[in-house]
């Protein structure tokens, strides 16, 4: 296996080993040391080490973590912990949210210092002039925005099985249909080196 590709099943994992265990687990409870747990939080006390195990061999791996990546799973970790302690999935379901919203303000506090920190992070990937990595940073920030509002939407009004759809499948179609969406900022304020 190359590295590119165990990169790519150690991001992607966790996330997919979620869905399925979900499929298999969902109607069923599960009596552990004498307290009643439905499969959604016996499924999230095994995703919080599977990512925090995942996370780390990716480490191991490229010799690095985006803060992205370090945030992300702390959040799972607290979240994750508060929803097997308090026997309650509700708090699982408000980490996408609390994730977005955390972005959405760290790209605001950088614009508002007419910074792009989304730079930082994407630079390397994304080669961008200033003017399009600032317009590319309002953009994710309205984006993570957006998506916080939705997941909110989202897991208060419908079943269990819809959010994990939508978190599995709809945050990750929104993603990748925003990147699609910014071909013409590409086109237009891309370079091949930095400015």
């Amino acid at each position: 296996m190359s590295k590119s590709t165990l990169k790519t099943v150690l991001e992607l994992g966790p996330i997919a080993a979620f869905f399925v265990a979900y499929l298999l687990l969902r109607d069923r409870t599960y009596m552990v040391a004498g307290t009643e747990y439905s499969g959604f939080v016996l499924i999230t006390a095994g995703f919080v080490p599977l990512l925090a195990l995942c996370t780390f061999l990716l480490w191991q791996l490229t010799g690095e973590l985006s803060k992205m990546q370090i945030v992300t799973l702390v959040l799972v970790v607290v979240f994750g912990a508060l929803t097997v302690w308090f026997n309650d999935e509700r708090f699982f379901k408000m980490k996408p949210t609390l994730i977005y919203l955390i972005f959405g303000a760290i790209l605001g506090v950088g614009l508002l210092r007419g910074k792009s920190y989304l730079r930082s992070v994407m630079g390397d990937a994304v080669p961008l002039d200033g003017t399009g990595w600032m317009i590319l940073t309002r953009r994710f920030c309205a984006l993570f925005f957006g998506l916080a509002l939705l997941n909110e939407v989202v897991w208060r009004t419908m079943s269990t099985d819809a959010w994990v759809n939508f978190k599995t499948f709809g945050l990750t179609a929104a993603i990748f249909v925003f990147f699609i969406l910014q071909g013409r900022l590409f086109r237009e304020h891309g370079t091949g080196s930095d400015d």
